[in-house]
């Protein structure tokens, strides 16, 4: 998941004349100015949430502005509308090129959310579903218990025994869990091979990296911090024991070709090339995050699909971990059931903010229908507390994220690539025929 992130002065120093690069052309000058607005008004409202802004590295003083005049939510809210209407009147001729189409829809929508979360904070009560619509341009589907009963039986059959379903789970997957003098060395390799795969398809700029920390008292379990100038900081949470598909998970979610190569990329494409303002500040609660998660848990299988994945951890993780590797194969077959229960996470959610069940409901939902261990079921109701109807991007974005590469051809990295680098809004993904995946 990507993360906020208090930037200092030190990491970026670039003036808005820098940023508005000689190619901007004149008739830019009014999106420009747009754009300017918006970053000013995320900023506003991260003086509210302190969730809200997850990365800046515009002009600093922009933030120092922001935080000395700490605007009433009611003024937010109005410069927000005059701002919607100034951005309507905006609005491109129909036959100006792509780009700038999907910069005024970008706008334009993002804007739509930040209006949606100044409206939740001064105590507007919204449903899931409308929630993450407004936030995110999106709405998942609707589960029932039955949806996932198949899967749940498939599961019974591979893992006999005594006790409730999700304690033999549990107890399977010990066997598979990093050793925490082993994390780091595992970490490592699995960064390596992600950024090395990432390298041969993508080019990134000269200086971009990440640094990694261990971090404990997190609601989730890895972050990327994003800092600018192609650097993010990126930590794991170790509260409860790392499995070693974690590893890769991790690596290439949080960092190659996932959220650490999307901010740089748009860092790079937009924000520096183009001197598109926007891309110099990140609202978490916004459509832009369904594009990043989404296109982070894409990305690990563009990066490894499966049988390579399985052959470099058996090669090279698992003996690491000083795991046994002759379990790899196995232990995958039962990742892929229970990953089929995905959804089920959705629908704790829904029911736990629409006012269905309370937070142990919620917690007993996930243990029963999505495979998490207590204690992993209640760090994640209080993941669900702080962010609310965010936990669609990681599923349903995936999935979006899926059958739009898939629509463009057979070059994956190559369309993976180009929508890591535009403004495109989630509904713009939805193919004709989507449908998301049904577990079976």
């Amino acid at each position: 998941m990507t993360r906020r992130i208090e930037v200092r002065a030190a990491l970026l120093c670039v003036s808005v004349s820098l940023l508005l690069v000689p190619a901007c052309a004149q008739d830019n000058n009014t999106m420009n100015e747009l754009a300017e607005r918006y970053v000013r008004l995320v900023l506003a409202v991260g003086q509210h949430d302190a969730d809200y802004v997850d990365a800046y590295y515009g002009p600093a003083e922009w933030r120092t502005e922001a935080e000395a005049q700490k605007l009433p939510l009611a003024e937010i809210a109005s410069r927000a509308s005059a701002l919607a209407q100034a951005i309507a009147a905006a609005k491109p001729p129909v036959t100006a090129d792509e780009m700038t189409q999907l910069r005024y829809q970008y706008l334009a929508r993002q804007l739509d959310a930040v209006r949606a979360r100044v409206s939740m904070l001064t105590g507007t009560k919204l449903r899931f579903d409308e929630e993450s619509k407004a936030l995110y341009d999106a709405v998942a589907p609707t589960h029932t218990e039955a949806d996932f009963a198949k899967v749940l039986a498939k599961l019974e059959a591979m893992l006999p025994g005594q006790g409730t379903l999700v304690d033999r789970y549990d107890a399977f997957r010990r066997s598979f869990i990093i050793p925490k003098d082993r994390l780091d060395p595992v970490f490592k390799a699995a960064i390596d091979a992600c950024r090395s795969r990432t390298l041969q398809h993508i080019t990134l700029p000269p200086g971009e990296s990440f640094s990694v920390e261990y971090v404990t008292g997190k609601s989730w379990s890895g972050y990327n911090w994003y800092q600018g100038n192609y650097r993010s900081l990126i930590q794991v949470n170790t509260d409860l024991p790392i499995y070693v598909d974690r590893a890769i998970d991790l690596a290439c979610h949080e960092g190659y070709p996932g959220h650490h190569v999307y901010n740089v990329l748009l860092e790079k494409n937009l924000l520096r090339d183009r001197g598109w303002i926007e891309f110099s500040v990140y609202p978490l609660f916004s459509p832009q995050s369904l594009i990043a998660e989404g296109t982070a848990n894409y990305g690990i299988d563009v990066a490894f699909p499966r049988a390579e994945r399985l052959e470099f951890e058996r090669r090279v993780l698992f003996p690491a971990a000083q795991l046994k590797s002759e379990m790899a194969a196995h232990y995958y077959e039962v990742l892929d059931l229970v990953d089929q229960l995905s959804y089920a996470g959705n629908e704790a959610a829904r029911r736990y903010i629409n006012g269905e069940i309370d937070a142990k409901g919620a917690a007993d939902w996930l243990e029963k229908h999505g495979m998490y261990a207590r204690p992993r079921a209640e760090q994640r109701v209080r993941f669900i507390d702080q962010y609310r109807s965010y936990v669609i991007n990681y599923n349903l974005g995936k999935d979006l994220v899926a059958a739009y590469i898939e629509s463009q051809g057979t070059d994956r990295w190559g369309a993976f690539a180009r929508l890591i680098s535009s403004p495109r809004l989630p509904s713009s993904l939805v193919t004709p025929n989507f449908q998301p995946p049904t577990p079976k």
